[in-house]
């Protein structure tokens, strides 16, 4: 609702523009940009200087935190308390992370499972989300100093190849950082809005846009047409950026100075400070031909002309991608009218040179490719707002909808704000043994427990092959027309076995109470939040539980007593935490049990893999 100034004097009404900002989370820095007399302008700090806050965190001993250049401070000196690079762990679980973990300052979690990560600091537990809304909290409290007023309102980017777990990781992180997200949008696609491509209604354009960041690439194939931006492909790496352009830095620097990386691994002090010099040493490449220091009794230099065939094969992969995308989007070369460049890393030299020549032609590198994301974030903002007349504006669903999960807590498939028709599924399983039938409520709504939330309608997935539970695949289906008609179907994958059902209520709640639900979400995030964790931490202790009883009755003859003695102790003090209200104390007992019982299970398994060997004639030839 537009709010409405008084003129005291004169007694005049005026209305406000509605204040929309625009948000870049990136994965080395983010940002935060806003329409200042109809241009897009970044946000800069205190010092006027700087305009990228840091996306790292650290905690103080006290339990406060810092965030940005301050925080950034504390990775020499305190790298076990210091988190950077968050972005990469969003929506992410810990097999996902598997190559990359050891290489990381601070403490992951692994359990050896596909639970969503988290990551340790001392004896408390932080998920992707709550380190970034620390971040998103930082920008909020940067705008509202800059321009003296309460912002509450924001469009967030996130790389095109960003899942659905990702986007929606990155919602919550913006909800609990007191922000509405009203929009979800590709990086591509705000890049574009900043050079101005697409503003016109007349404007049709093909075009490429490569965004080489910290941690993240993606190349993006749009079709700009009367307003409205179709991503026709995309491709990239959700590991690949200027993090690994350092770590190549890192471990060339080692081998010719013949030290062992494991110990810069094991020492993260030292590992960090030489990440921060292999940092300063790209940088000063993109200007200088050659780059000398010391370090740690090392000779850290590096001429450009190696340090361009050093990371060659990184570029090669990025134009690899960029092959496949126009393959995928049935295009050529030849049909490309622009290429915009995004992202930090694409400064390096060799790395420009290599686009233009694949590309063939001049890039779009004018503005600072650090900005770009979010001066374009904040002209769409700017769009949202109303501000910009003749830009296209789709349907989209007022509320979020999903289903109840395990514990009361609703799980959204299509986030609030989804243009319309929207389609998106997503696959569970079953949570006991033997489980035939599965209930599917259907739920509108912002906050995390079902209870808050409104009741849609509901169905029962019946016929359900009896499996162990964790075995059924189960997609559910969230399918909405352009009636706003919401089909939710369930099917389970192995079997076939479907069920479906028909919502037409989807309108019968009023814009005031929509607006409250959103604001209570907004006022509740973090005590809704506090609750899931909690919820989320019994349910997997419990599922730990139980898979923790099935391996000891079935590894009984391989495990000693002291062994066996130990892991139930484990067990048993992890059950009594359970009930409890701290869900740190569940993770840390969770954490203890699968410490110790991970290299007895690694055992386990070669005895049983050493025992289905056993007689195997394995040449093929007698």
């Amino acid at each position: 609702m537009a709010k409405i100034s008084i003129n005291l004097k004169d007694g005049t009404a005026k209305k406000e523009e509605t204040l929309i900002v625009g948000i870049d989370l990136g994965t080395t820095n983010s940002l935060v940009a806003f329409m200042k007399e109809g241009s897009p302008t970044a946000i800069k700090g205190q010092d006027n200087k700087h305009t990228l806050v840091p996306s790292i965190i650290h905690f103080l001993p006290n339990g406060e935190k810092l965030v940005g250049n301050e925080a950034k401070e504390k990775l020499r000196t305190d790298p076990a308390n210091t988190i950077y690079s968050v972005k990469r762990l969003m929506g992410k679980s810990y097999n996902d992370l598997s190559t990359v973990s050891e290489y990381l300052g601070y403490e992951i979690i692994d359990d050896d499972t596909e639970s969503l990560v988290k990551i340790r600091v001392k004896d408390k537990f932080y998920t992707p989300v709550e380190l970034s809304a620390n971040i998103l909290s930082s920008l909020k409290t940067r705008v509202e100093k800059e321009l003296n007023q309460t912002v509450s309102k924001a469009v967030i980017t996130v790389p095109a190849y960003f899942n659905d777990a990702q986007r929606q990781a990155t919602r919550d992180a913006g909800k609990l950082a007191g922000l509405d997200v009203l929009r979800i949008v590709n990086e591509p696609t705000a890049a574009s809005l900043a050079y101005g491509i697409g503003l016109s209604e007349e404007e049709s354009k093909l075009i490429a846009v490569y965004d080489l960041g910290g941690g993240t690439f993606d190349i993006s194939i749009l079709q700009i047409h009367d307003g409205i931006f179709e991503v026709l492909s995309t491709n990239g790496d959700t590991f690949l950026g200027g993090d690994d352009v350092d770590r190549l830095l890192i471990d060339y620097w080692l081998k010719i100075n013949a030290r062992d990386a494991q110990d810069y691994i094991k020492d993260k002090k030292k590992g960090q400070e030489l990440r921060l010099l292999a940092e300063k040493a790209k940088k000063a490449l993109s200007t200088d031909l050659l780059f000398k220091e010391q370090y740690d009794g090392m000779n850290c230099q590096i001429a450009r002309e190696v340090f361009d065939k050093l990371i060659e094969p990184l570029v090669a992969r990025t134009l690899d991608s960029c092959k496949t995308a126009l393959k995928d989007a049935g295009k050529t070369v030849a049909d490309i009218q622009h290429v915009v460049m995004v992202g930090g890393s694409t400064r390096i030299p060799h790395i420009k040179t290599s686009v233009s020549a694949f590309f063939k032609q001049p890039l779009f590198d004018s503005l600072n490719p650090d900005e770009v994301v979010a001066l374009g974030a904040a002209i769409q903002a700017d769009i949202l707002a109303g501000n910009q007349k003749g830009m296209l504006l789709l349907d989209i669903t007022p509320l979020s909808l999903g289903i109840e999960t395990v514990g009361g807590l609703m799980d959204a498939i299509i986030p609030r704000n989804s243009k319309v028709p929207s389609r998106a599924a997503r696959q569970y399983t079953t949570s006991v043994d033997g489980q035939v039938n599965l209930k599917v409520a259907v739920y509108q709504g912002e906050r995390d427990q079902i209870a808050d939330n409104r009741k849609l309608g509901e169905f029962v997935l019946k016929g359900i092959p009896p499996m162990p539970a964790g075995l059924p695949k189960i997609e559910i289906i969230f399918a909405i027309d352009a009636d706003g008609i919401l089909r939710v179907t369930a099917k389970e994958l192995r079997s076939g076995v479907e069920q479906e059902i028909e919502i037409r209520s989807q309108y019968g709640i009023s814009e005031e109470d929509m607006a409250k639900m959103l604001m209570d979400s907004i006022t509740n995030a973090e005590a809704d939040l506090k609750i899931r964790s909690l919820l989320e931490a019994r349910n997997e202790a419990n599922n730990v539980v139980l898979a923790t009883q099935k391996f000891l009755e079935q590894n009984d003859h391989i495990l000693s007593d002291e062994e066996k003695n130990k892991t139930l102790q484990l067990s048993v003090t992890l059950k009594e935490t359970i009930n409890g209200e701290d869900k740190d104390l569940i993770n840390k007992a969770m954490a203890d049990l699968n410490e110790y019982t991970t290299p007895i299970a690694h055992r386990a398994m070669d005895v049983h893999v050493a025992d289905a060997m056993k007689g195997t004639n394995l040449n093929k030839g007698e």
